[in-house]
């Protein structure tokens, strides 16, 4: 078997596959919640995330009951773009700054003066934004200099949790893609970049292509979690490159949507190319030697866990769709802006903020929910478009993510996207693809496409109705306006 480690911004999951990908067992353990001591600002504890994956570990180890020897290999995958400080010691400096955190706008006004916009293209073939995790690095630098002179090394989420289990200092093509430190043309480092931002290249750890061995499990983390000494951890990937291979998108013509906390439109390219303003990123592809293309909606599935914590304690999802699908499709021409965090695409605009707009007294709650679901899927959509503006075939779209799982809004998304919804037998996304990836790096198959195409499988197809995809395509015209229309008002806000 396989295990597969996703470090997600809710909990940590570990699941357990067989050869034919079948998930044998699974197991997650929530995290604390994120620390927002200001407006935009958001953080967590890194060794949170590590208890958090130890106790995944031995409880999917219980579940599927096994010993750690039945663990042929291992892959990690994890929220992407923050920032793990450790010191010379190995010790993590402070909380890290996660990837939904905006507080760096003037470390990203700072690089664009320096190094110029356009040759942070030629560098990193995408903008600097201030969810990246480089901005994060010289906020520090700029705001807490004490802190900064103890920094010896820099990881991501996921790659904490590797150097705790394996004792290496590493990364892999994908994750390393988010920090806008590093070269995605060529899948190396830019070192002229950090040289031009006086970053020293020594805290950056090894980078591997993601279905790479990067180290092995050690004989204390073994005591620890009932693993074996000795395990290889292959590369893995950040979340949406790890969801995208549990979801078999490693050819072109497929995308998907991943309704997470985050909302994001990914797609395959077999070439590398990119938006020349930044809209959607371009990453290394979790598949070796290829690229891919995504768009990201920073409050997706966070808009809705809003809505439930402040106006609707104690009530299920699952009840919350039952209501919005009660209101007509258009909500009575009310508006959700999913702007909770600032925006990625298509506005890059840290200083965003949410909000619904034409209210009026005949709504109700169910029109409240509605929109809000609404407004998520519309901000895909201009994901999608700026997907297909750069030449990527979308035939249909594969949804996943807890969203993902309600059939009313995998309708509406077919209804927005005036395409195909596709959902697949399995729905474990990052964590599945993780344990793929672990299965290649451990020889049971040759490549990503090969193992994908083995076990992943269609399971259910929702096509787009007329009369709600003509409501919806008028929806996100007037959606696409209001935008434009708040941006000047929001840096007074």
């Amino acid at each position: 078997m396989w295990l597969g480690i996703d470090i997600g911004t809710g909990g940590s999951r570990a699941l357990l596959v067989n050869r034919a990908g079948e998930v044998v067992a699974a197991h997650t353990v929530a995290h604390e919640d994120m620390e927002m001591a200001a407006p935009l600002w958001a953080e967590q504890r890194p060794d949170n995330w590590w208890d958090a994956a130890v106790e995944a570990i031995r409880g999917v180890l219980a579940r599927a009951g096994v010993t750690g020897d039945a663990v042929q290999g291992i892959g990690l995958s994890g929220q992407m773009h923050g920032l793990v400080l450790l010191d010379a010691e190995n010790r993590v400096i402070r909380p890290a700054l996660i990837w939904c955190d905006q507080r760096s706008q003037a470390q990203v006004d700072w690089v664009n003066r320096t190094v110029g916009k356009a040759r942070v293209l030629e560098c990193i073939a995408n903008p600097v934004l201030t969810g990246f995790t480089l901005p994060k690095l010289l906020w520090v630098r700029d705001n807490e200099p004490a802190l900064y002179e103890r920094v010896r090394k820099v990881l991501l989420p996921k790659d904490y949790v590797r150097f705790r289990l394996t004792g290496e200092f590493a990364t892999e093509v994908s994750d390393a893609s988010g920090t806008a430190l590093f070269d995605v043309v060529n899948r190396r480092w830019s070192y002229d970049l950090a040289d031009a931002v006086g970053v020293d290249r020594a805290v950056l750890p090894a980078c591997f292509e993601s279905s790479e061995i990067t180290g092995t499990v050690t004989a204390e983390v073994a005591s620890l979690t009932g693993l074996r000494a000795g395990t290889p951890v292959a590369g893995g990937g950040g979340d949406q490159a790890a969801s995208a291979v549990g979801n078999g998108i490693v050819s072109p013509g497929i995308v998907s949507c991943t309704l997470g906390t985050s909302g994001v439109v990914f797609a395959h390219m077999e070439e590398v190319a990119y938006d020349a303003a930044g809209r959607v990123h371009t990453f290394c592809h979790a598949v070796k030697g290829k690229w891919h293309v995504m768009g990201v909606t920073q409050g997706a599935g966070l808009s809705l866990q809003w809505f439930r914590n402040q106006l609707a304690p104690g009530v299920e999802y699952d009840a919350l769709m039952d209501e919005a699908s009660t209101a007509p499709a258009g909500s009575h021409g009310l508006y959700w802006l999913p702007y909770l965090m600032g925006e990625r695409t298509p506005h890059l605009d840290a200083l965003a903020r949410g909000g619904w707009v034409g209210l009026t007294a005949k709504h109700r709650r169910a029109e409240l929910i509605r929109s809000l679901i609404e407004g998520v899927s519309y901000s895909q959509k201009d994901c999608l478009d700026i997907v297909e503006s750069l030449g990527v075939p979308v035939a249909s779209v594969r949804a996943s993510g807890g969203g993902a799982k309600s059939p009313f809004w995998r309708q509406l998304l077919a209804d927005v996207f005036a395409r195909p919804v596709v959902t697949l037998a399995s729905q474990e996304g990052s964590a599945l693809g993780a344990a793929l990836l672990a299965m290649v790096g451990t020889g049971e198959y040759a490549s990503v496409p090969e193992v994908c195409g083995a076990v992943i499988r269609e399971a259910a197809r929702v096509e787009p109705g007329a009369e709600n995809t003509a409501v919806y395509a008028r929806g996100h015209r007037v959606f696409q306006s209001l935008y434009p229309a708040l941006q000047p008002v929001f840096p007074d806000m």
